[in-house]
């Protein structure tokens, strides 16, 4: 199979791993990712992480999304903390890295189109997020709330109004105090539910 019948196979794919392009081209693994180093080795090909490509231009046919793309890196994830918080207005910076949750062991990515950090979670803890529309893609995203909690959770030390203050965070009218408290609740965490009653009365 050269290139062109490839890319025109996998139109529909922004992003593919080998399994994915394996099913998709009805070859086996090994034959397929001999194709791919060497379409890489050429430039057709971008590098995500191990295993798993992208087209590089002009033979990409669709726009990345770096967010679905960080969803799709590594499973099962949610965008979170710092990138959620940005994205939702929370916080006054531009936030470049993305940064996720998941319930495996933490990693860090980076490739063409940016910095892919995931922090490890607790299975129990792994919820309040959802799927929103960007740029045509369904991407899985941390409620703002949870946003919230999950940086608490993983910046450690204590959450008190100094610190809260320094974080600049901006409009709160847009959490929900008792989402944030019910949701605190289920860390089982004294050091989260003192955070989100602090967050209450500032």
């Amino acid at each position: 199979m050269n290139i062109e019948a490839f890319r025109t196979l996998m139109a529909d794919q922004p992003f593919f791993d080998i399994s994915m392009a394996a099913q998709m081209a009805g070859e086996s693994r090994h034959t397929l990712r001999t194709q791919l180093h060497r379409w890489t080795r050429s430039g057709k090909l971008l590098p995500l992480r191990r295993g798993m490509y992208a087209f590089a231009e002009p033979e990409r046919r669709r726009a990345i999304n770096p967010a679905a793309l960080a969803n799709f890196m590594y499973r099962p994830s949610y965008l979170s903390t710092y990138w959620a918080l940005g994205y939702f207005g929370l916080i006054p910076e531009r936030v470049v890295e993305l940064t996720s949750i998941t319930t495996r062991v933490p990693r860090e990515f980076i490739n063409d189109f940016g910095t892919f950090r995931y922090s490890n979670i607790k299975r129990e803890a792994f919820f309040g997020y959802a799927a929103v529309a960007m740029d045509g893609n369904k991407v899985l995203l941390a409620e703002p709330e949870k946003a919230l909690l999950d940086l608490w959770h993983l910046e450690r030390g204590v959450w008190n109004r100094e610190r809260m203050v320094e974080m600049r965070f901006r409009a709160p009218e847009t959490i929900d105090r008792q989402r944030l408290e019910d949701y605190a609740a289920r860390f089982r965490s004294p050091r989260l539910t003192r955070a989100a009653g602090v967050w209450a009365e500032t």
